[in-house]
């Protein structure tokens, strides 16, 4: 699309924010105004449609350029009506934690998993009230139900911005904890993703890197950044 506004600022609006366009609210599918909870939001949101377009009227951008406000109008248009579907999806994550599943060899790496990830999985026991189970190897483990259970109502704890905006880490972590630590500020996005990533780091270190793996990994650190970036400011 084309950029048709000069500038984007943010207005309060009762006890919600909104983003304008030249004095014109940015609206929804459907209409309706986006209206966000905290003001540091707003302001990040209105950040990217200030610098969408090259930051001056008539440049070409897309919502692809606006990675906040998909995160916005995914959990207001299509969570909130009702949160439970993405709750249940989301919860299935925590069957097949990646922090669960730790090498059977080299014992360096399986050394590192358990120093790196383990900590989590206490975190995770300890703030939530349920321990995964820990395997080596790929073979599936089955999961306690009552931890699967705490961790779903952390989960459902959660309000649809929340959710939408795990609902772009947690599959790019492929941790449900690592996504929750994120939601509740225990965890920083380069962190996240140095431990979502560690056997490819590790793995790295022997044998070399590879130009199609390091740009998948650049991409779900910036898909991982940008969530985390929501979710901080949604906090404030």
């Amino acid at each position: 699309m084309q950029r048709f506004w000069e500038r984007a600022e943010v207005a309060p609006h009762g006890a919600h924010w909104q983003v304008l366009l030249d004095g014109r609210p940015v609206r929804l599918p459907g209409g309706a105004a986006l209206l966000l909870p905290t003001r540091p939001l707003a302001e990040a949101v209105a950040g990217e449609w200030q610098m969408a377009g090259g930051g001056a009227k008539g440049g070409r951008t897309s919502f692809a350029d606006l990675p906040l406000t998909r995160i916005a109008g995914t959990g207001l248009l299509r969570i909130a009506p009702d949160p439970e579907p993405v709750v249940l999806e989301l919860a299935r994550y925590g069957g097949t934690d990646l922090l669960c599943y730790r090498a059977a060899s080299p014992p360096e790496l399986a050394a590192r998993q358990q120093a790196q990830w383990q900590p989590w999985l206490d975190w995770a026991a300890a703030r939530y009230g349920g321990r995964l189970a820990v395997t080596a190897g790929v073979v599936p483990v089955a999961q306690p139900p009552e931890a699967l259970a705490a961790l779903a109502a952390a989960l459902a704890a959660l309000g649809p911005l929340a959710l939408a905006a795990l609902g772009v880490a947690v599959p790019a972590l492929g941790s449900l904890v690592l996504g929750l630590a994120l939601a509740e500020g225990a965890l920083a996005a380069g962190e996240a993703h140095a431990l979502a990533t560690l056997d490819e780091t590790f793995q790295e270190a022997f044998w070399g890197s590879d130009a199609e793996a390091l740009a998948r990994r650049r991409r779900i650190g910036e898909e991982v950044a940008v969530a985390a970036s929501f979710l901080e400011r949604l906090r404030a």
